[in-house]
């Protein structure tokens, strides 16, 4: 298990703050099934923004001096550029980060050509919280599932729910108004492999509780 960082105790502050503010805007039947939940959100992100921690690479054809080879994201999402000095990153994909780093260096540059490259992405990282052994924040493989963070947590205490198992995800749109989707899952299914609780994949910042 990797060793908790400052950041990953914030997370877990974070995290049990939203898991407060769930119960308190939400009770148990404001949720759905795994098996009702839209294909869409089964699948990891389709789509990879740039993030803090993220390690990238930044290079102006036929512009050495202006390029730069490996540079990691800092926490505030910005990178420090030739040229441009601190920029912001984080939240586009790498194409259009490349577009909007050739319109900056216009100004500077004769139609340049701009390639963003990630070599390395931040974890997955999710929270687990309840009753679970050591709840937490944790970094899993991509394409981790439920059961994935569940065993990274220690797994559920004797005192859990088997049909209380519950993935929060902000940013998933119902009827075109923003809100958090509640995904309930049973602990059987998951530990029997039962689809699709066993092929749903967690995402960054998705919050696994366990009541």
């Amino acid at each position: 298990m990797p060793a908790r960082s400052a950041r990953a105790r914030r997370c877990t502050m974070l995290a049990a703050l939203l898991l407060a503010g769930a119960g308190g805007c939400a009770h148990r039947g404001d949720f759905m099934w795994v098996e009702t939940v839209p294909k869409t959100m089964m699948a990891p992100d389709t789509a990879y923004l740039v993030a803090p921690g993220d390690v990238i690479s930044v290079r102006v054809f036929n512009q050495e001096a202006s390029s730069i080879e490996r540079v990691r994201v800092r926490d505030d999402g910005k990178i420090a550029l030739p040229l441009l000095g601190d920029v912001g990153v984080a939240g586009m994909e790498p194409d259009d980060l490349a577009r909007r780093l050739a319109v900056k260096l216009k100004v500077y540059i004769t139609a340049p050509v701009v390639t963003v490259i990630v070599h390395e992405r931040r974890p997955l990282r999710v929270s687990v919280v309840g009753k679970v052994t050591r709840p937490g924040v944790y970094d899993l493989d991509r394409g981790a599932g439920v059961l994935h963070a569940l065993a990274a947590a220690g797994g559920p205490t004797p005192f859990a729910d088997d049909d209380g198992v519950y993935v929060l995800r902000n940013g998933y749109w119902a009827d075109g108004d923003p809100a958090p989707a509640r995904v309930r899952f049973r602990y059987r299914d998951l530990l029997n492999g039962k689809v699709p609780a066993a092929v749903f994949c967690l995402r960054i910042g998705d919050v696994v509780i366990v009541e």
